[in-house]
């Protein structure tokens, strides 16, 4: 076929060229286009990478210069009419040094020790008439003093009893011992607040074993590494276990749950290598009880089964993130979306575009969707569960349906920022949704991170478990000491206080297992009075 000269119009002038240099300019003008996605996909990857490693973590709903402020409604915003008027007092004009703001605090209920500290005798006389001076005020200085963890001996002494006068007459003597308590671990000299400190230091503190050895050899106490390992790991299995299968039987009978799951490295994993993969589970109840259980599960793998034989008997709903293998579970089981993972894609593709094109973008747009749908929620927060349902169906579906249909109005590349975060809203958009279905039902699945959370950051002290067996122990511990901080609990007490009597029960009596779930613990094993539940543990986190 001949070369036909093809005419390409210019603003300024008309080119006259051959098919052939036409063919190559529209190649060329194809590849530039497809290295042009490239080039720009690249720079988000890089700009997302920065924002990782040196950017805020925080997904604040407001971007300064960007968002409209309330010019016009920012009194009713602001008001309270429970705020009592200020008393109008006049002072004098003064300069005072502006405090500085802390948080800090000395607990009213800790023990006092006073110290008065006097003038020698020789000093006490009056240096213009020679009188004795007298006290006539004081000053106080208070100051927090620390005394470190301190070990004693507890001796234990069981008499025995006999009768005399039967001795004498020579006839049969009765003798009786007086009954001896259970130890936690038989045989051994750990005593249930040795182990209970032991497992805090460990899962609370995010102490590893051979730092504590250390600790306890500046003591002068010599314990190993594997003495302690022992101590848990026995401890756990006699005596927690039991508790955390009771646990797992009552968090079945719940109707709406929460699941999450990460990653843990087992060194001695049969059939698998050290550098592979396993995963922490974990389940636990949402906001609808007043006593919420948190329960962990270690498996090999990340598989939908896993989930699935974990929940066996349970029907309900399941708050998850939008990982596939929670949409294989059984048909009893509604799964529940987080909408908290979608604002995150929309605020990750915000965050990849330069400064200069995120106002007005589709990414803002997006995430000013799922901001107004946030702001909806916290309005309702306080609505018993009937009413939250009913403003739901009144309020957020057409919401909804609108941000449905903004989303199927876009069309961009799908490996692009905001390419994912909207197929990801479109592919997960019934699980999303499914909240409306019931008024207990959260907006997000923040509840079952923020239990995983501590799970997360003791991980990057130990690093890794030994083998299936210390993971699995790990999951238990974890599960108790999570429940009990939940139930407002201190885990040292309340870790005392099982392994002190769960020696002495029959635990296949339910009656008696049910006196050592966290809600039935004494109020001695409650967090200090006059302290904040949540700030108690985060401080002693």
């Amino acid at each position: 076929m001949k070369n036909v000269p093809e005419t390409v119009k210019d603003s300024a002038e008309i080119v006259t060229i051959s098919r052939t240099e036409y063919n190559e300019y529209l190649a060329l003008k194809t590849q530039n286009a497809e290295l042009s996605r490239q080039v720009e996909w690249f720079l988000e990857q890089l700009r997302l990478a920065r924002q990782k490693r040196f950017g805020s973590s925080s997904e604040q709903s407001q971007y300064d210069g960007w968002e409209q402020p309330n010019l016009f409604n920012e009194a009713e915003l602001f008001a309270d009419e429970a705020v009592p008027e200020p008393e109008l007092t006049d002072v004098k004009p003064h300069v005072r040094k502006k405090r500085r703001e802390t948080k800090d605090s000395l607990p009213e209920n800790l023990p006092v020790e006073t110290t008065e500290h006097f003038l020698p005798d020789q000093e006490r006389t009056c240096p213009v008439c020679n009188d004795e001076l007298q006290i006539i005020g004081k000053t106080v200085q208070r100051r927090l003093k620390i005394i470190p963890a301190s070990a004693v001996i507890l001796e234990d002494i069981y008499y025995t009893y006999a009768c005399r006068t039967c001795e004498k007459t020579g006839t049969e003597v009765p003798v009786l011992r007086t009954p001896q308590r259970n130890n936690v671990i038989k045989g051994s000299f750990a005593s249930p607040e040795a182990v209970a400190h032991i497992i805090t230091q460990k899962f609370v503190m995010g102490a590893p074993l051979y730092r504590q050895e250390k600790s306890f050899q500046r003591q002068g106490i010599t314990l190993s590494r594997q003495t302690l390992s022992n101590w848990v790991l026995k401890s756990t299995a006699d005596w927690l276990e039991p508790i955390y299968h009771e646990l797992h039987r009552r968090l079945c009978a719940r109707q709406v749950l929460h699941g999450d799951e990460t990653t843990l490295q087992v060194l001695r994993e049969p059939g698998k290598s050290a550098q592979s993969k396993s995963y922490m589970w974990l389940y636990r109840t949402s906001g609808d009880t007043g006593q919420p259980i948190i329960l962990y599960e270690y498996q090999p793998d990340r598989k939908a089964r896993r989930p699935a034989e974990f929940l066996k008997g349970f029907s309900g709903y399941l708050h998850t993130d939008g990982y596939s293998g929670y949409h294989n579970l059984p048909g009893s089981i509604t799964v529940v979306g987080c909408w908290a993972h979608a604002r995150r894609k929309f605020n990750e593709a915000l965050k990849a575009l330069p400064e200069k094109d995120r106002g007005g973008s589709l990414a803002l747009r997006g995430k000013r969707y799922c901001d107004a749908l946030f702001d909806l929620e916290k309005q309702l927060a306080a609505c018993p569960t009937e009413r939250r349902y009913e403003k739901r169906q009144e309020l957020a579906k057409p919401m909804l349906e609108a941000f449905s249909a903004w989303l199927r109005a876009h069309k961009t590349a799908p490996k692009s920022a905001i390419g994912k975060a909207i197929y990801y809203l479109q592919e997960q958009w019934s699980w999303l949704t499914n909240y409306l279905l019931d008024g207990r039902l959260e907006f997000s699945n923040n509840r079952a991170e923020r239990s995983i959370k501590p799970f997360v950051i003791d991980r990057k002290n130990f690093l890794f478990a030994n083998t299936p067996k210390g993971a699995q122990g790990s999951a238990v511990m974890f599960s108790l000491i999570e429940t009990a901080k939940e139930n407002g609990l201190d885990p040292h007490r309340f870790l005392s206080y099982v392994f002190d009597a769960a020696p002495n029960m029959d635990l296949g009596d339910p009656k008696q297992l049910e006196l050592l779930l966290p809600w039935n613990a004494p109020e001695t094993c409650k967090v200090p009075p006059g302290l904040n539940e949540r700030s108690y543990h985060e401080k002693t986190k």
